[in-house]
């Protein structure tokens, strides 16, 4: 069936290989931002003299940001479309150009604070692209495909972080190019995967943008597939009578939440703890002034506005979305003390030094580079696995194995002592990566409708960005009084996250899976 015929029947088309693969390169190259992001900021703030107490709070910035952007973006190309460019291939390009730029930028940064102002930039910008690609497949694919085109991206961003990941290693080990620099200053094996990271980043993006295309809205309104999901939507107010009966409860809402959070930080300010503790509950406060300004808003008969739209919407999300975002929030947890402690922990550990200056140090930092490519190079192997074992169990089944594997990779790094050890653990770490960014979108795809993808698709971001908030706030708190400040034990820690994130899996509904028997 072609794909005007399958439109006029009001069936979305099955795709090709080929078209599947060109909606997704792009991913190849925002992995490249990702994984060079996670693998060496850390080592860029150190090198600038940031405590390694300190740096889950150096990451805030991004998080913060996130949580701000995502939504927005998601609820702005739900409403776009252009006749040459589409729906979401605008953003892609807008979030492309900057974040490539913020990539030449970042190894030059002067100081601590410059680098951490632009990893605020440099994750925004990377969200831009990012955020309507997971939109991206719920337009252009039916639910049979969902699982493949989610797959798709993951071996994009496994083979991306693959290269990436490597860059510093490939850089001193095979181009003879410096992996130490005097203190204070990044070392130019750093600074050359940035610039080979950005010129990536802006042609795979660009890639997509030009091998693809979007239906319009038209023809998204007139598949039968859309209108099952919008059946299943559970919509917001309407009336004027509705709009203000849901301002009192998010006025109410809002009201105890800002108690709660003043509440807490007066808890925490007679306990004397560190001042990092302090943003979730600040996070918390603000929830709650939101809450009641949309509440006030929709009182006063301004309820049609974005603001108040993106509220409501948030309180109205589909109940498959609310299991997952715990599946999502322990998930990413236990990634965040990966991604943040690994190289402290690896470093002092396993090399026995946590001097940035030394060689020592430098080599087991290019060793965390390599044993993430590792496990992104599992990752990108078992992205086809996946949709094959999901086929023969259940998308959840898959996720609940993927994850236990992780939990597995993470604790034992916390006995390995021999760094080739490694890369053993990194191999359920990959199991867990590559599920991670594929079932538990192809799960909540079927459940959303189609004119709220995009925003909805922001707000489930919401759950990776609130748990690295949270992971910030308590995990070098957890650490520095509970365990003498040892990285080593946030492995241990986010092990034990993995394994929550697979029981609450247990409760998710996938309202389509049953569409897995007739997938690719």
């Amino acid at each position: 069936m072609d794909n005007q015929t399958a439109s006029l029947s009001g069936v979305k088309p099955r795709l090709g290989f080929w078209d599947i693969w060109n909606m997704s390169f792009g991913f190849l190259g925002i992995q490249f931002g990702f994984a060079l992001q996670n693998a060496n900021v850390s080592r860029i703030f150190e090198t600038l003299g940031g405590e390694t107490s300190n740096l889950a709070v150096y990451w805030l910035a991004a998080p913060v940001t996130g949580l701000i952007v995502q939504p927005i973006i998601g609820y702005l190309s739900d409403r776009t479309w252009h006749p040459r460019f589409g729906r979401r291939r605008p953003y892609f390009m807008v979030g492309a150009v900057l974040a490539t730029l913020a990539l030449f930028v970042m190894p030059n940064s002067p100081s601590l604070y410059f680098a951490i102002g632009v990893l605020w930039i440099m994750d925004s910008s990377i969200n831009i692209s990012m955020e309507p690609f997971r939109a991206f497949v719920g337009d252009m694919l039916p639910s049979s495909q969902r699982t493949t085109g989610f797959a798709t991206q993951s071996f994009f961003i496994g083979v991306g972080a693959v290269v990436a990941s490597l860059l510093p290693w490939v850089f001193t080990n095979w181009l003879g190019v410096s992996n130490v620099a005097p203190e204070g200053v990044i070392p130019p094996s750093v600074k050359w995967s940035f610039y080979a990271g950005a010129a990536m980043f802006f042609t795979a993006v660009f890639w997509t943008v030009f091998r693809t295309r979007e239906y319009s809205p038209e023809q998204l309104a007139a598949f039968s597939e859309n209108h099952e999901q919008e059946n299943h939507f559970a919509a917001g107010p309407q009336t004027a009578e509705e709009f203000s009966s849901f301002g009192n409860k998010q006025i109410r809402t809002g009201a105890i939440l800002i108690a709660l959070g003043a509440v807490l930080v007066w808890l925490l300010s007679r306990a004397s703890v560190e001042q990092e503790v302090y943003i979730l509950a600040g996070g918390i406060v603000v929830f709650g002034l939101l809450q009641v300004l949309a509440g006030i808003l929709q009182q006063g008969g301004r309820s049609q506005g974005g603001f108040v739209t993106i509220m409501n919407d948030f309180r109205t999300m589909p109940a498959t979305m609310r299991q997952l975002a715990v599946v999502q929030f322990f998930s990413w947890f236990a990634l965040f003390a990966m991604w943040i402690y690994t190289t402290a922990a690896v470093t002092s550990t396993v090399f026995g030094s946590n001097d940035p200056t030394t060689e020592a140090y430098n080599n087991g930092a290019d060793w965390v580079s390599v044993c993430f490519a590792v496990y992104n190079g599992i990752a990108a192997l078992v992205a086809f696995l996946l949709p094959v074992i999901a086929k023969r169990t259940s998308r959840k089944m898959t996720h609940i194995i993927s994850l236990l594997l992780g939990a597995a990779g993470l604790v034992s790094i916390f006995f390995v002592e021999n760094p080739q050890l490694l890369l053993v653990s990194m191999i359920g770490i990959g199991f867990a990566w590559a599920s991670i960014l594929s079932m538990p979108y192809a799960i909540l795809t079927g459940s959303l409708p189609s004119d709220k993808m995009g925003y909805y698709m922001g707000v489930f971001n919401f759950f990776i960005v609130i748990p690295q908030i949270v992971a910030a706030s308590i995990l070098g708190f957890l650490l520095r009084h509970f365990f003498a400040g040892n990285a080593i034990y946030a492995m241990a820690i986010g092990g034990a996250s993995f394994v929550i994130a697979a029981i609450f899996t247990l409760f998710v509904h996938d309202k389509d899976d049953v569409a897995l028997q007739g997938a690719d």
